[in-house]
């Protein structure tokens, strides 16, 4: 092959690079961009396969292989963005973004029910614990939340302590619909991802990290329940 050959193939191949840079979106070419690696070695190991250079040939596609399988396996490790766990109570549904790590709570019952504990000031939200002052799950759920939002509120509760009417029971045991959604899975989910999942938020909300213990105790929980049925 002469010279000239691998001139115009060259050119032609930085055309259609080129064409493809423009015309991609900015996910397509981050993906471009890892894989621009191993492509590069893996078509220098094709050309001295062509010119008879064997050994070194193979060893670089070999190699150019390696890489993009790593990069693959990487990529695919990554968490998908946009996760959530939702933990409901008798009286409150609350969910964690697991990207952010922010909570937002819906209110199901009591005097505030259907507010958004976002729209809510740090004065409602305490007399919203005192108004939840039987339901044991419930107010650890908006402690949780106070503690995340309100790190003072502690010192301006003791006013409203005792002032609410008793709450509803405790919401009982888990069952497996909220085990998935505790852990921010779809129904079916397998095994491994129920590990990842239970290990991912327990890394973010472990109590020894300054996280929730409620929330930590409702993820085991979740796992345990999903797990069972794979032992």
């Amino acid at each position: 092959m002469t010279p000239l050959f691998w001139g115009m193939a060259s050119v032609l191949v930085a055309f259609l690079a080129a064409t493809a840079f423009v015309r991609a979106s900015p996910q397509a070419l981050a993906l471009s961009m890892r894989l621009a690696g191993p492509i590069a070695v893996g078509f220098a190991g094709v050309v001295l396969l062509l010119l008879g250079r064997f050994g070194v040939g193979g060893t670089l596609i070999s190699g150019a292989l390696a890489w993009y399988a790593s990069t693959r396996y990487r990529r695919q490790s990554v968490p998908a963005p946009g996760k959530r766990s939702t933990v409901r109570t008798a009286a409150l549904e609350m969910e964690l973004d697991h990207d952010t790590g922010g909570l937002e709570g819906l209110v199901l019952a009591g005097a505030f029910e259907g507010r958004m504990l976002g729209t809510m000031s740090m004065e409602e939200l305490i007399k919203l614990r005192a108004e939840l002052s039987g339901d044991f799950e419930s107010i650890q759920l908006l402690e949780t939340y106070l503690d995340s939002n309100f790190p003072v509120w502690r010192d301006h509760a003791q006013a409203n302590e005792g002032a609410g009417l008793r709450g509803a029971p405790g919401s009982g045991a888990m069952t497996k619909e909220e085990a998935y959604k505790v852990l921010g899975l779809e129904a079916g989910a397998s095994a491994a991802d129920v590990r990842k999942s239970h290990r991912r938020l327990m890394q973010r909300l472990h109590p020894d990290l300054g996280g929730s213990s409620f929330l930590a105790a409702r993820i085991n929980e979740a796992k345990d329940i999903l797990l069972s049925d794979h032992e």
